[in-house]
């Protein structure tokens, strides 16, 4: 099954794994945000329909995998106008030319869209309840897509780092050359994710759409598996770098107050994502391994 993907965001984390683990036989489309402009009609209206034009001369089904998003939580705080102009009138747009196009959809979605107070990992149908702004216009967002009549697809995911852009891995890596101990926040729970795996994925599920396995449920969760808190992803990555980690501390939310309240507990439940027939992603200790070795 060949394929045709536009994928708004390439430049992105995501975007550009996307690019690198692409099949021989997919042709794939990857603007940044600079080049494509989710948010202008008439742009997205024109690579949609190139997309449609590329795939029928090529023989290939055409697949849109929208990776673009305004993720700067903290900054959606002051900045929510913009933030829901990406994430919400973005993939409104999207999805409104993806259905006069027939075209797929597969939309990008994340964990902060619920409320962070569960005692068990988040199915797909529990109740949304976003803390912050950014967790607000993804929550949208997603109504948005789903509510858009084109053949559309969720994927929820989180904490995502990858080889582009910044990330808490990156950002650990630096500080550790910095510092001589770093505070880490214990008491917030969620399963780190890596891009170059999603990717992986979120092609396999591509792949299914376009030969007509599309799952019947709307809304997937993919994420690294297994859990962890922000405070032992960080003294994970020190043993991978070669660094003591014990020169990391615990430390409460409280102590580390951000612009943007986070979610105690995001753990996303992956049973959908297998439920579908799709392969689960690996444990998130294995995929960081790789990662910092790569």
């Amino acid at each position: 099954m060949r394929l045709a993907v536009l994928v708004p965001g390439g430049s992105g984390q995501l975007g550009r794994d996307l690019v690198n683990t692409a099949g021989p036989e997919t042709e794939v489309l990857a603007p940044s945000s600079a080049e494509l402009d989710v948010t202008a009609a008439g742009q997205v209206i024109s690579a949609v329909s190139e997309l449609a034009e590329r795939a029928r001369a090529a023989e290939a089904v055409p697949v849109v995998i929208n990776a673009a998003a305004y993720t700067a939580v903290d900054a959606a705080e002051s900045d929510e106008a913009r933030a829901f102009a990406v994430n919400v009138d973005g993939p409104r747009v999207l999805a409104a030319a993806c259905t006069s196009r027939r075209v797929p959809l597969i939309h990008i979605s994340t964990d902060y869209v619920f409320p962070g107070d569960a005692d068990r990992p988040y199915e797909v149908d529990d109740a949304l309840g976003p803390k912050n702004a950014y967790g607000r216009t993804k929550a949208a967002g997603e109504d948005a897509v789903l509510g858009s009549g084109a053949s559309a697809w969720v994927v929820r995911t989180s904490w995502v780092y990858g080889k582009s852009g910044a990330n808490f891995v990156e950002t650990i890596r630096r500080l550790e050359s910095e510092r001589d101990q770093l505070s880490v926040v214990d008491d917030q729970v969620g399963a780190p994710t890596w891009s170059a795996d999603l990717a992986g994925g979120l092609w396999e599920l591509a792949e299914a759409i376009a030969d007509g396995r599309g799952p019947a449920g709307k809304i997937l969760h993919c994420t690294g598996g297994g859990e962890t808190s922000w405070y032992g992803f960080a003294k994970a990555i020190f043993e991978e770098i070669g660094a003591d980690p014990a020169r990391v501390k615990p430390c409460t939310t409280e102590e580390f107050p951000r612009p943007a309240p986070r979610p105690a507990y995001s753990l996303l439940s992956n049973a959908s994502w297998r439920d579908a027939g799709l392969t689960p992603l690996r444990d998130w200790r294995a995929a960081l391994n790789a990662y910092i070795h790569a």
